[in-house]
């Protein structure tokens, strides 16, 4: 008769703490795959599990302790949950490089096509036809993204075109990714539904906004009834000439188009004075973000239609 493998207390305890040893290195999360490769048991699991020792994160990971989970032990979690070819991407990449105050409810995980999904309630694990080897980001923590890689699908799968603009905007106002390494990466994407409107987005990001926003600007005034200004009006200051983006010169109103270059320092100050020397005209000036633009555009133009009626105009019609 073949003598049994003896389960000591000992033995027990021995292997808890490899398996927490493993786990150390991913903030703490192990999947049952790597515990079980450790040399534990499915019976030892689940009594760890039971002793209140341990915590199970959906149907695939562990964590080795039954305390609040940190946001690495979260990350971690998720993208051991897609199984071993897994990375998070998206979204869940971006926060994982350090993206902060934009909440997901569900981490991303791709696995390349024809690759077993793992499926759970806790992570969104998808197959993707864009995986590339070369995109796998290097150095400490969870498999992941590239982050500009990851700027690009986060946006594209967004619930909205709102939280795809916000999306892009928060990367690269945080500094996490820049805008020109994000362009690089778009140009990747041969179609999507979202395409356009991402490309339009990165443009804005990018800098070269004002001849672009200006245009979707007429369009809109075209498509809402409100008569299309003059754009790009010269008006001399004390220090020199300066134009001004959109203007009903008959009703005195302006509004000037910010892009994501008006946030620098050095746009602050200049923008601060042409703005207060155009006041200084008896001119009223509305301030219209590009982004606001891509996001808010009912609540802008509604703002835009009063200070027109205000001023006494009558030639809001119907939309076009």
């Amino acid at each position: 008769m073949t003598e049994q493998t003896p389960r000591t207390a000992s033995l027990r305890a021995a292997r808890r703490r490899r398996a927490e040893e493993l786990a150390r290195d991913q903030a703490w999360s192990a999947s049952r795959r790597q515990l079980y490769a450790a040399g534990l048991t499915r019976a030892e699991l689940r009594a760890n599990v039971r002793a209140k020792r341990w915590q199970l994160v959906g149907r695939h990971v562990v964590v080795v302790h039954t305390g609040p989970m940190a946001l690495d032990t979260t990350l971690w979690a998720a993208q051991l949950s897609g199984g071993p070819r897994a990375r998070l991407d998206g979204a869940s990449a971006l926060i994982a490089a350090g993206l902060r105050g934009f909440d997901v409810d569900r981490h991303r995980v791709s696995v390349p096509r024809g690759a077993r999904v793992f499926r759970d309630t806790v992570v969104d694990v998808r197959q993707t036809r864009r995986w590339r080897t070369d995109d796998l980001v290097g150095g400490g923590g969870p498999p992941r993204t590239r982050p500009e890689v990851a700027a690009v699908r986060g946006a594209l799968w967004a619930r909205s075109d709102r939280q795809a603009a916000l999306l892009l905007t928060m990367v690269v106002q945080q500094g996490v990714v820049p805008a020109d390494r994000i362009g690089l990466a778009l140009l990747q994407v041969k179609r999507d539904r979202r395409l356009t409107f991402v490309i339009d987005v990165v443009t804005d990001l990018l800098g070269g906004v004002r001849s672009l926003a200006e245009l979707d600007f007429a369009r809109e005034c075209r498509r809402r009834g409100i008569p299309e200004p003059t754009r790009q009006v010269v008006r001399r200051g004390k220090d020199g000439r300066y134009y001004l983006d959109v203007v009903w010169e008959e009703w005195g109103v302006v509004v000037e188009v910010d892009g994501i270059q008006h946030a620098l320092a050095q746009e602050v100050v200049a923008d601060a004075l042409r703005h207060n020397d155009v006041t200084l005209d008896n001119l009223t000036v509305l301030r219209l973000p590009v982004l606001g633009l891509r996001v808010a555009a009912d609540e802008f133009f509604a703002q835009i239609e009063r200070a027109l009626a205000d001023a006494g105009c009558t030639e809001l019609g119907p939309a076009a």
